[in-house]
């Protein structure tokens, strides 16, 4: 699976460059952390998951144990996940 580096800092942004390494046949994205994990990397990775569909994965770079998209993780944990 081929992993694409999303560097955009807006949610919109996120989600044009996602959709466009997803036509590109990217199945795997990994988001340059920008907040330290705060409200705007979860806005950009809420977004990166919407964009990519339920058969991408989704990561939050610099985050090491995964949790679920659903499962309603807190503060300083890490956002791995399958979209849903």
């Amino acid at each position: 699976m081929t992993t694409a580096y999303i560097t955009g800092r807006t949610p919109a942004d996120v989600a044009r460059e996602v959709e466009s390494r997803l036509k590109a046949g990217c199945g795997r994205f990994l988001l340059r952390e920008f907040d330290r994990g705060g409200m705007l990397d979860r806005e950009r990775l809420g977004a990166a998951r919407y964009a990519a569909g339920v058969q991408a994965e989704v990561e939050l770079e610099d985050q090491s144990s995964p949790v679920g998209a659903s499962s309603g993780a807190g503060a300083g944990t890490s956002e791995v996940a399958r979209a849903r």
